[in-house]
């Protein structure tokens, strides 16, 4: 309410322009920009592969861990894309979250796991690649997560109330007054989204923005393709442009295919 949420600081050093798209364009919704990208994978995947053979197979590296990587390092390295809009203001989000979707078993009926994790940019790949599997897995077992707990909780109430309740939340966080604990468990409020639709042999699509929550980014990953110049995949984003303008998104989004492309990987061979 005063310049202060519990998991971001105001962004104050915005010009006229960027801070008037708040009001221009409240919602999400209405500030939203979409981006194909093409990357090649090649080198990556037989990089990836150098790092397996080492490895069981429950605990293989893929190429959707390394997009995950590739964003959270993009971050790191150029963070007003690391921002969000709330309340009608700018903020700069303390700290990189990823979040991302998986279904709970590959059958029609399964339902789909969220995941949110926080990005450590000092980790190695392979370290941070490792954190991700206890969520994973304990998601997988049909444990109920907080969320799930919470969402459960709350579908208890009529209809009536469930959307006075929504509506009364969305205040609390324009006004910056959402309580930590339900922000850090809601994989909503984070600094990025990906899902991997090649996974499931689909190609990319573009996904909605939530207005709910505080993702100004969604990354959908298509499936591998063989080209005559060798196999490539798309990246489709979804981006609120009030955030951070154009050149600069661009730029970051050049980043994340560079590490993708490339990727720097410990105990790999690099080809040249």
């Amino acid at each position: 309410m005063f310049g202060r949420r519990p998991d971001a600081t105001l962004v104050r050093d915005v010009s006229a322009i960027r801070r008037m798209m708040q009001h221009l364009s409240p919602r999400r919704a209405e500030a939203t920009v979409l981006y194909p990208q093409t990357v090649r994978v090649d080198r990556a995947l037989e990089r990836l592969d150098a790092l397996n053979a080492a490895r069981a197979p429950e605990d293989r590296l893929t190429l959707f861990h390394l997009v995950l990587w590739a964003i959270g390092t993009t971050l790191s390295e150029r963070p007003r894309l690391n921002r969000f809009t709330a309340g009608g203001r700018l903020w700069q989000r303390q700290g990189i979250w990823l979040s991302f979707s998986a279904k709970r078993a590959f059958t029609e009926d399964a339902p789909i796991l969220t995941v949110k994790r926080p990005f450590d940019p000092d980790r190695r790949f392979e370290a941070f690649v490792e954190g991700l599997y206890p969520p994973l897995r304990e998601g997988r077992s049909g444990v109920p997560t907080a969320a799930d707990k919470e969402v459960s909780l709350i579908l208890k109430l009529p209809t009536p109330a469930v959307r006075a309740l929504m509506w009364f939340a969305g205040r609390l966080d324009g006004w910056g007054l959402l309580p930590r604990a339900m922000i850090d468990a809601d994989p909503l409020f984070c600094s990025a989204f990906v899902a991997n639709l090649g996974s499931v042999g689909l190609e990319a699509g573009y996904h909605h923005l939530w207005e709910w929550g505080s993702c100004p980014i969604f990354c959908v990953m298509g499936r591998i393709r063989t080209t005559d110049s060798g196999r490539v995949m798309t990246l489709k984003y979804t981006f609120d442009e009030r955030i951070a303008d154009g050149f600069y998104a661009a730029q970051c989004l050049e980043r994340v295919r560079a590490l993708v492309e490339d990727p720097p990987l410990e105990g790999s061979t690099p080809k040249n």
